[in-house]
Formats: C-alpha cells, sequence, structure tokens
C-alpha cells in the first residue's frame, strides 16, 4: 500500500508540475489524460507484479453499465439534498448560463477516476486486505473526510459529513461491484450534479459558469445548510448518504449468500469470480 500510494501521488503531481510551467490549456488538459492513462496503468503494473494477479477490480466488460449506474446515483443523492434543502426554505436556486459543460464534465471524470483509484482501490481495499473489511471501511473513510480539511470553508464537522456520506457510500459500490467502475461514478455524478448542474459549492470551492446558482439562504443556520462548505456539510446529504450505504451494504450481503448458496449447489464450484 505505501508503494502504491508514493507512486500514485507522484503520478498525481504531474498536473501541478505542468501548470506551474504553463498556462497553455491545450497542454493541461494533455496532461490530465496523460496522468489518468499513468495511474491506471502503474496501479494494474504493480498489483500484477506484487499481488501475483490480475487487477479484475479494472475489468473493462462492465465499465459501461457500472459508470453509467454510479452517475445516476451520484447525481441523484446530490439533487435530492439540495431539493430538500430548497423545499425547507434553506437554500434559494437561480437560473443562469452553462459557460463551459464540456469542461465540466472532463474535471468530474477526472476527478472521480484519480480520487477513486487512490481512496477505494488503494488505501480502502489494502486496508481491508491487511485487516477487516469493517475496520477498512471506518478508516478510510475517515481519511477521506480528513483530506477534505484543506478545503476552503471545512470543518471537523464537514470532514465528518464527508467521510459518512461519501467515504462509506463509495467504498460499498466497491464492495457490491467488486470493481471500481461505479464508485468513480457516482463520485463524478456527485461532483457534476452539484456543481456543474445545480452551481453549489462542491466541498468548498464555488462553482462558476453553471446551469443554475445555488446559494444558501441569509436566514439559514450555517449547520443546517452546510455553510461555505456546501450542502455535502448538511445533516440532508448525511442522512441521504447513509440510506444509500445501507442499501448497498444490505445489497451485497444479500449478493453474498446467493454466491455461497450457488458455490454449495454446484459441489464447491463456483463460475462467479471472487474479489479480495
Amino acid at each position: 500500500m505505501i508503494l502504491l500510494l508514493a507512486v500514485m501521488l507522484a503520478i498525481l503531481s504531474l498536473q501541478s508540475v505542468v501548470r506551474s510551467f504553463t498556462s497553455n490549456e491545450t497542454v493541461i488538459l494533455a496532461m490530465a489524460f496523460l496522468t489518468v492513462i499513468l495511474a491506471y496503468g502503474a496501479y494494474a503494473t504493480l498489483v500484477q507484479w506484487g499481488e501475483r494477479r490480475s487487477p479484475a477490480e479494472l475489468a473493462l466488460g462492465p465499465l459501461p453499465r457500472e459508470l453509467a449506474a454510479g452517475i445516476a446515483i451520484g447525481a441523484a443523492i446530490m439533487t435530492a439534498t439540495v431539493g430538500v434543502l430548497w423545499l425547507a426554505g434553506i437554500y434559494s436556486i437561480r437560473a443562469t448560463v452553462w459557460a463551459d459543460w464540456p469542461h465540466d464534465v472532463r474535471e468530474a471524470l477526472g476527478t472521480g477516476l484519480l480520487e477513486e483509484l487512490l481512496a477505494r482501490l488503494v488505501i480502502f481495499r489494502l486496508l481491508a486486505r491487511a485487516f477487516r473489511v469493517d475496520v477498512a471501511l471506518a478508516l478510510s473513510a475517515a481519511l477521506f473526510g480528513l483530506a477534505h480539511l484543506g478545503n476552503p470553508g471545512a470543518s471537523l464537522g464537514s470532514a465528518a459529513a464527508i467521510a459518512v456520506e461519501a467515504g462509506l457510500t463509495f467504498a460499498g459500490f466497491y464492495l457490491l461491484t467488486g470493481r471500481i467502475w461505479m464508485s468513480v461514478g457516482a463520485h463524478a455524478g456527485w461532483n457534476f450534479a452539484q456543481g456543474a448542474v445545480l452551481g453549489a459549492s462542491v466541498s468548498g470551492m464555488p462553482s462558476t459558469g453553471s446551469l443554475l446558482t445555488t446559494t444558501p439562504l441569509p436566514h439559514a443556520a450555517a449547520w443546517l445548510s452546510g455553510g461555505d462548505f456546501g450542502p455535502e456539510a448538511s445533516p440532508v446529504a448525511v442522512i441521504i448518504g447513509l440510506a444509500v450505504f445501507l442499501a448497498t451494504m444490505r445489497l451485497t450481503q444479500t449478493h453474498a449468500r446467493c454466491r455461497t448458496s450457488d458455490h454449495a449447489a454446484t459441489g464447491g464450484i463456483s463460475h462467479r469470480p471472487s474479489h479480495s
């Protein structure tokens, strides 16, 4: 895990290095694509070398449907969160002009691909192998929340909210499928709906050029609205995210029992792939 983390962080730093040398948008965009390719290529290579196996968690066959499902779920969680906050009179929503949606798509997918590779496949997966799944869930979610403490408007409360609603939930999608694609989709759909479409702050980062603009009303209490950090820090987001996580774990347990039954019915021979 330490080796994977070191390599991943070195690759992720390449974008910052390139930005320090040039402001050419074409070069920066090319570097973003190259960073994703390098990160996933390095992960696959190190898993084959260090774990002596092919990385089934990167299987490409299920990618389209699992990525699409994740995007839909992530967007639905954030849309429902903002919808409840708007209906409760905590947020206002007004129409604006969507200035650069292609950039928003690239940004959401790039963030989802890179952050989920690091948080779910490197940290969560290997903690689960070293200890137990429940320990890995708690530790990786806490680390995911703490990683957002440096963002504008962050607090221990917002870090705890991110840990529960996203850290646990995105790990649950990996446990359900054994692959990274649904987690990537959920992360991307979450950020895209929250920032590009709804125009709310994304983990403290203000959104510009979005389809809508969503802001807390002046009278709204910060602990209800999420304050400057955005709706992710609201109790509504925590409740909805936690509900999705619990439902995902219930479904994961049901699938595990089905696999056990299939294994027994075939005399101990299972045709389903197993995941660490």
